[in-house]
């Protein structure tokens, strides 16, 4: 018997039928199924509902079903727990989600019995670290740490350094730093560099920069980079879609590579560069 948590996207009928399908034929296998509280009530399992905390643990796989944001909330309740993912696209083609609705048991089968194969994807942790020395987080990013503007109008000033070295200081609306998984989210609005999900770097990307010097920017995995508030504006800190803090005036954000992966179940199928070529419209020629 496994213990496979399901995680469903919360508003896409479609989703919703195939997580049922899923969860009545894993039950009915004799595998146990967590499912958090509120995708359980909506899919009529309260039964199998547990808390936030208690999803990941002991559990031998997940099944994200919905597009890239479920594939977000999973990796985030997870909360770094060395558990492999299976993604179900149900809508839109994702970058993260690897399999199709009508796939889902046969998928699902072959992660549990070892067949399919695991892609490590690197992360990034985050912390915030005031003048007084108080900590926040640290959190944990797949795609991505953003700090941007907390009002409209202002670009904020922010200063950027490498293992303890200033770089320079950043006038814009945002700052991302980004893994190559999220080189192709947030990042890729900003025209930064599209980078193969296996490759280990991180970048750093403005947003609407008031300044020359406005290219992203790619460094070593093993960096540690900080970024200091300069200016009187508040900065916000986004990590994956989540806002996490509010960054005032001599305020620091220390990001890292994470000492955790996610773990992707793969099937060999869906190469990067297909991907790229269907979400573009690439032509052969």
């Amino acid at each position: 018997m496994s213990v496979v948590a399901v995680l469903v996207h919360l508003e896409r009928p479609e989703a919703h039928r195939t997580a049922r399908d899923l969860v009545e034929w894993l039950t009915g296998s004799g595998h146990a199924v967590r499912l958090p509280r509120k995708d359980a009530g909506l899919l009529g399992r309260p039964d199998l509902g547990v808390a936030d905390a208690e999803l990941a643990v002991g559990a031998d796989l997940a099944v994200s079903i919905g597009g890239d944001g479920t594939m977000l909330r999973t990796v985030d309740l997870l909360a770094g727990e060395p558990v492999p993912i299976v993604g179900v696209n149900v809508g839109h083609l994702g970058y993260l989600t690897e399999v199709e609705s009508y796939e889902a048991r046969s998928a699902v089968a072959a992660a549990l019995d070892g067949t399919a194969d695991i892609e490590d994807r690197m992360m990034l942790t985050a912390r915030l670290v005031r003048p007084d020395g108080t900590v926040e987080g640290p959190w944990l990013a797949l795609n991505e740490v953003v700090l941007e503007k907390a009002g409209q109008g202002h670009t904020v000033r922010l200063g950027v350094s490498f293992d303890g070295h200033l770089f320079t200081s950043y006038a814009a609306d945002a700052l991302i730093v980004s893994t190559p998984t999220g080189s192709t989210a947030y990042a890729l609005s900003a025209r930064a560099a599209i980078v193969a999900p296996g490759h280990r770097c991180l970048q750093v990307t403005p947003v609407a920069p008031h300044m020359l010097f406005d290219r992203p920017l790619v460094v070593g995995p093993g960096t540690e980079i900080r970024i200091e508030a300069l200016g009187e504006r508040d900065v916000m800190v986004v990590v994956d879609g989540r806002t996490t803090a509010r960054v005032t005036q001599s305020d620091e954000v220390v990001v890292t590579e994470a000492p955790v992966a996610t773990r992707l179940v793969t099937f060999g199928r869906r190469r990067f560069h297909d991907i790229l070529k269907a979400k573009f419209g690439l032509k052969d020629r």
